[in-house]
């Protein structure tokens, strides 16, 4: 099967500076329009940028390519590893990163923030922890609200590998009906509803403070599941309606929460809901035919993926959680400092890059040794293991699973 597709770092990459882009030039200011924002606030600038509104006001969608790309990503790492592997390879890719970022954030906010110290403690306590806060409380830094997701879709994996029954067809299927089903009602209660009706903020809320339940987002990760299996086999004729149910839904989500934006931000009145769709199926094309593409190469050697692509997939995750509060913080320091407001969302983008880099290279892989030494030491980790994973480690590569050839009861693609 193919590990790996190189495209899959710089979309990934793409879609992390939409969102930033989104958050600093466009959330930061528009939220008056709708309700309070998170902790980013408290050590926010006063600037605006109307003018750029057109441009930025969709970055969201990044998010709905993510969870395509993340569909696509677990579905590799289970279609070659254990369960005891596949749980294990995920812990140790996302928690030291969070543990990281998640207590750099919550520094910057103590230090710089102007709301009290106690507010912080236990969204900080979550954020470590990766628990979701439920629909009431308030996430450490907005932007977790989509690791509820992930972790959702991870446990749902897990859970399949260990009944040695499930594939990840069957998985795949069962997301793309229970979200299509959830989404076209959706879409039907809210054309029949305004942004100030019950009904229509029911049904916003599993977007975000109920997203771990995967009603509105679960399409995407199945997509994901799909693009994985067709990049290694041809599909069938009922696969490939699968994949349109699964298009047509992601379709409905972002539309429906697009025209919540448009009604209820006048900045943006006259922007179409269209160009989020089309923004993400172009990123869903481009995956499809590098899937395609990677199947017809099957039996040929691949070209290792070029590092400086690698790196942009490894900053992809630090950038995605810092952009927001410290990203903030910079810009603020940069406008104080008499930096105009345009200059400093830019200087501050390039900053963060430059210490995510620092951070996928250097620490996050100190974190993960720490962390692996402590699961060798509390006997949780075999120790021929841990020394097949430090030269990985060393060199602040992405750890993979350990891989193995599918066996009867492994999730694969091919039943």
């Amino acid at each position: 099967m193919k590990s790996h597709l190189p495209l899959l770092d710089p979309l990934r990459f793409a879609a992390a500076l939409g969102v930033a882009m989104f958050h600093q030039m466009f959330w930061s200011w528009a939220w008056t329009s709708i309700g309070v924002p998170g902790f980013e606030r408290t050590v926010a600038a006063d600037v605006l940028y109307p003018s750029a509104a057109p441009y930025t006001w969709f970055g969201w969608v990044g998010v709905e390519i993510f969870f395509v790309i993340s569909g696509f990503v677990i579905a590799n790492s289970a279609s070659t590893s254990s369960p005891g592997g596949f749980l294990l390879g995920r812990a140790l890719r996302i928690y030291p990163a969070v543990w990281v970022c998640a207590t750099a954030t919550f520094l910057i906010l103590l230090l710089f923030g102007s709301g009290p110290a106690s507010e912080l403690i236990l969204p900080y306590v979550h954020a470590m922890l990766m628990v979701p806060k439920g629909v009431t409380g308030q996430w450490l830094d907005e932007v977790y609200w989509t690791l509820a997701a992930e972790t959702a879709f991870y446990g749902l994996v897990f859970c399949a590998m260990l009944t040695k029954k499930v594939t990840l067809r069957h998985l795949a299927w069962g997301l793309t009906i229970y979200s299509a089903i959830f989404n076209a009602v959706a879409l039907l209660v809210l054309s029949c509803t305004t942004p100030s009706d019950l009904p229509y903020l029911v049904i916003l809320m599993f977007r975000v403070p109920c997203a771990a339940f995967l009603l509105t987002h679960g399409c995407f990760f199945a997509l994901g599941i799909w693009l994985f299996i067709s990049a290694n086999r041809q599909l069938t004729a009922l696969e490939q309606v699968a994949i349109a149910i699964t298009c047509l839904s992601g379709a409905a989500e972002i539309y429906f929460f697009a025209s919540f934006f448009l009604t209820s931000i006048p900045a943006i009145s006259d922007q179409s809901a269209l160009v989020p769709i089309m923004v993400w199926a172009a990123a869903v094309l481009l995956i499809a035919i590098a899937a395609k593409r990677s199947r017809r190469s099957a039996g040929k050697a691949s070209p290792e993926t070029p590092a400086y692509l690698r790196t942009l997939g490894l900053i992809t995750y630090p950038l995605y959680l810092t952009h927001n509060v410290i990203g903030t913080a910079i810009i603020r320091a940069l406008v104080d400092a008499g930096w105009d407001a345009t200059s400093a969302v830019w200087i501050a983008l390039g900053l963060l890059v430059l210490v995510c880099w620092v951070i996928c290279a250097k620490v996050e892989p100190a974190v993960r040794s720490a962390f692996m030494q402590t699961l060798l030491y509390f006997g949780k980790l075999p120790e021929r293991r841990l020394a097949t994973r430090r030269p990985a480690l060393a060199r602040g590569l992405r750890l993979r699973p350990v891989v193995a050839k599918p066996t009867k009861g492994r999730l694969q693609a091919a039943t």
